[in-house]
């Protein structure tokens, strides 16, 4: 696997990561694990760092000739 590929690939599985955690947060899903309740703030704050990934993943996958 060449680099650019492996940048677009961890772009896309965070950027999966941040959409799952944003509809958690606007469709008010309940999360349990192992009978601890995930709390929402969590989330929010998966949302910023799965997003930053997700974005510098993309753009060094376009940078990377």
């Amino acid at each position: 696997m060449n680099q650019k590929t492996y940048y677009g690939l961890t772009g896309t599985i965070f950027s999966l990561i941040t959409l799952l955690h944003l509809s958690r947060i606007l469709m008010g899903w309940e999360a349990n694990i192992g009978g601890w309740d995930v709390p929402m703030w969590l989330s929010w704050l998966a949302v910023v760092i799965a997003g930053y990934l997700a974005y510098t993943g993309t753009v060094a996958c376009y940078k990377n000739k």
